[in-house]
């Protein structure tokens, strides 16, 4: 039996696309109407412009392709670039709107599925204590952003997964490298010049120092980045706990990061 969206799914996913504050605006709802090819019901409220060509499209073709067309293609963040801030909220606002369907919008904007969420109030629930036990720690704002409720759905895993995922991204920009994984770390930290040097390496100390960070995030990105794309989730209990903990220590990666330089070439 083909899957599709029950009505009150299709009304969530409209009103977070069509939010009087941070959703579509009235020219992109139609741009995006017409390039799905679907039903434009005419200037009437935002949401229910929206919601009227989803149920449409899902009712006329009796599947949801149409739908799931129109949630990508609005979600493409070159379509922010001139305005980047709305691209966040938005998309959380949607991922609170799929997490009943088993979806999940990434920050790439590409659509995946998840576990779908027995309760909103309980992924709320667990991200505000989450939240709120990091925020006591202290924790780097960078870490706090994968304290959503629509990671923390299911379980802690995403939260953790995408944060790691974050300190990787910090490379790349910091250096311009494209690499990752273990060949991130080493271009990044390793040898006699290193990209980034956490320290002014003139002793042995400090330069023990450099490799150990080297070892480190190197050590994070095996065990909590590569396996877990591979490996299904099950297999990967996180506990809340588990996760303030690791969450930590990809903070005290960020501010390492942060506080890092470009040493000079070495005459």
């Amino acid at each position: 039996m083909t899957q599709l969206f029950s009505q009150a799914q299709l009304e969530a996913i409209a009103g977070a696309l069509g939010d009087t504050e941070e959703g579509l605006r009235g020219q992109e709802i139609a741009m995006l109407i017409a390039t799905c090819k679907m039903v434009d019901p005419g200037e009437i409220t935002k949401w229910q412009r929206i919601y009227k060509a989803l149920a449409e499209a899902q009712n006329r073709r009796q599947d949801r392709r149409l739908v799931l067309g129109f949630i990508r293609h609005a979600m493409k963040p070159a379509r922010y670039i001139r305005e980047p801030h709305r691209f966040e909220p938005l998309r959380a606002k949607l991922n609170q709107a799929l997490a009943f369907a088993g979806l999940v919008v990434l920050e790439s904007g590409d659509l995946q599925s998840t576990a779908a969420a027995a309760t909103l109030p309980e992924a709320q629930r667990r991200a505000r204590e989450l939240r709120l036990d990091l925020e006591t720690r202290g924790v780097h704002p960078d870490v706090l952003r994968f304290c959503r409720a629509e990671l923390l759905a299911d379980n802690y895993f995403h939260a953790v997964q995408e944060a790691v995922k974050s300190v990787a991204d910090k490379m790349r920009v910091r250096t311009g490298l494209h690499d990752d994984g273990a060949t991130l770390v080493d271009r990044v930290f390793g040898g006699d010049a290193p990209m980034l040097a956490i320290n002014a390496r003139n002793s042995v100390s400090e330069r023990s120092e450099q490799s150990g960070f080297a070892n480190l995030v190197r050590g994070t990105f095996g065990m909590f980045r590569n396996p877990t794309a591979h490996e299904a989730r099950i297999k990967w209990p996180m506990t809340k706990s588990d996760a303030e903990d690791l969450l930590t220590l990809v903070s005290l990666i960020h501010r390492r990061l942060d506080a890092a330089v470009m040493p000079p070439p070495r005459g």
